[in-house]
């Protein structure tokens, strides 16, 4: 049976930046769209299971959390979640390591960053003592084993290859250079040394880093400490350095125009981001006069823009870019009105999720778009917290609709709106550790989340209730 075409008969598909929000402008071939998407909802025999289609619950029902948590076995032991259906792989527990019993361990701070290499059989993730932890992973049986420690003397977080499945990313201290390492033979080396391009400070080191999908170009954030970093650096391995002074608002470097950038924001960096196409960097600014605001540099440019949190951008909480966009909470009428937009185009917005049912708490999420393809249309996952869960352990986390305190992914395609469920993440959301931040891995199928289990994993040797790493299969 041959799939129906997108937008209807006779209907031209668009380009994603060119659709215009739900129930304005595609007339009837949106409505023919529609039709044809509900009638063949339910997936043929022969569905993949996998993006950019999953066969996973697109309902609205509420999910409440059952009385008692699902009881969990050690390391790699798997359970099925009892609402959804999905397979979950318990990775960590506290025997992980057995020179340090207890410690906790997580997924990386961002949901930005990949943790996963480019076959699904390698990760990482991060002990509490700082220290990256390399796992080897077979997606057949769900099995993940640690492979031992990652021995570089990196700041911040690492980024596996898009191209190469044994190479990691990351970024020296002081001074910082861009180093990569083969996890097959550990070996080390350094890519770039920024200080021959731009003057630096002594204390200056970096953090962030991220690479392009074709494994050409780099980025990161340089200086003293997070919000005071002052660079956005890039190295290309055919052209050269080139740089960002956020606080002087100046570009230089070795390609590309020079000279001040087209916007007068003067700021401190918190964030900063590569997209996959290596085009764009988004930033998130540290400044009390950018209220919750996302800078997009076009880095062969000098053109600055600024996404702010105001009536005509939209530009709030935890983002995700592909190749060309960005998808983010409208942080206005819904903690689920999720947007995408062409980076080219902030206020060519397009809203996700249509008629949204009335919620009660706000909550977050963390999104991650690791798999996005350069179209930037498969589905983006996340995972989703409140932050009034219940501080007894083992009570059951607070829903009062769908996609409370769970594993979703969001439809970005435009042929139809769906969310698909996965899975609850029994994670309290406490404090930060605590909160359930995952990584998508790059073909899409499995998703790794950090979770305290409702408080009953233990406590770590500080006293505090201890953290572990899970996978949840995504079909």
């Amino acid at each position: 049976m041959k799939s129906p075409q997108p937008f209807g008969a006779g209907c031209q598909r668009r380009k994603l930046s060119s659709i215009i929000a739900l129930g304005a402008g595609l007339g009837f071939c949106l409505s023919v769209s529609l039709t044809i998407s509900a009638q063949k909802n339910a997936p043929q025999p022969d569905h993949p299971c996998g993006p950019p289609d999953y066969c996973a619950r697109t309902d609205r029902r509420t999910e409440p959390y059952p009385q008692d948590p699902a009881k969990l076995g050690p390391a790699s032991s798997i359970l099925t979640d009892a609402a959804f259906g999905s397979k979950i792989v318990r990775v960590t527990d506290g025997t992980t390591d057995p020179k340090h019993p207890g410690w906790a361990y997580h997924t990386p701070s961002s949901a930005e960053q990949n943790p996963w290499n480019s076959t699904t059989t390698k990760f990482y993730l991060i002990q509490s003592g700082g220290r990256h932890l390399l796992f080897n992973f077979d997606p057949s049986t769900l099995s993940a084993h640690p492979a031992g420690y990652i021995n570089t003397p990196w700041r911040g977080e690492p980024q596996f290859s898009y191209q190469q499945p044994n190479v990691l990313y990351g970024l020296a201290g002081q001074p910082p250079l861009f180093q990569q390492y083969d996890v097959s033979d550990e070996k080390l080396s350094t890519i770039h040394d920024p200080s021959g391009c731009v003057h630096l400070n002594p204390g200056d080191w970096g953090a962030d880093i991220s690479a392009s999908a074709d494994d050409n170009r780099f980025s990161a954030a340089l200086g003293p400490q997070q919000d005071a970093y002052y660079l956005v650096y890039i190295y290309d391995r055919r052209q050269g350095c080139r740089w960002y002074n956020t606080m002087t608002g100046e570009v230089g470097g070795q390609w590309g125009p020079a000279g001040p950038v087209t916007s007068p924001l003067r700021f401190p960096v918190h964030d900063a981001r590569l997209t996959k196409s290596g085009d764009w960097i988004t930033i998130t600014a540290q400044s009390p006069g950018i209220r919750s605001g996302t800078v997009f540099w076009e880095v062969g440019t000098r053109n600055v823009t600024l996404c702010a949190q105001s009536p005509v951008f939209h530009c709030s909480g935890h983002h995700a870019t592909g190749y060309s966009h960005m998808i983010n909470p409208s942080g206005w009428s819904d903690p689920m009105d999720l947007l995408i937009r062409p980076l080219n185009n902030v206020k060519d917005m397009i809203h996700l999720i249509p008629d949204l049912p009335p919620y009660k708490v706000w909550f977050d999420k963390h999104i991650s778009w690791n798999d996005a393809n350069p179209e930037d249309t498969i589905p983006a996952c996340f995972s989703t917290y409140r932050d009034d869960n219940p501080t007894t352990p083992g009570a059951p986390l607070k829903v009062d609709r769908a996609w409370e305190n769970e594993v979703d992914c969001v439809e970005t395609d435009g042929k139809a709106q769906k969310v698909w469920r996965f899975a609850h993440t029994y994670s309290t959301g406490r404090s930060f550790w605590a909160t359930p931040r995952g990584n998508v891995s790059q073909d899409g199928r499995y998703y790794m989340f950090t979770s305290d289990w409702e408080e009953e994993l233990g406590k770590d040797s500080d006293g505090h209730y201890r953290t572990d790493a899970f996978i949840v299969q995504l079909r």
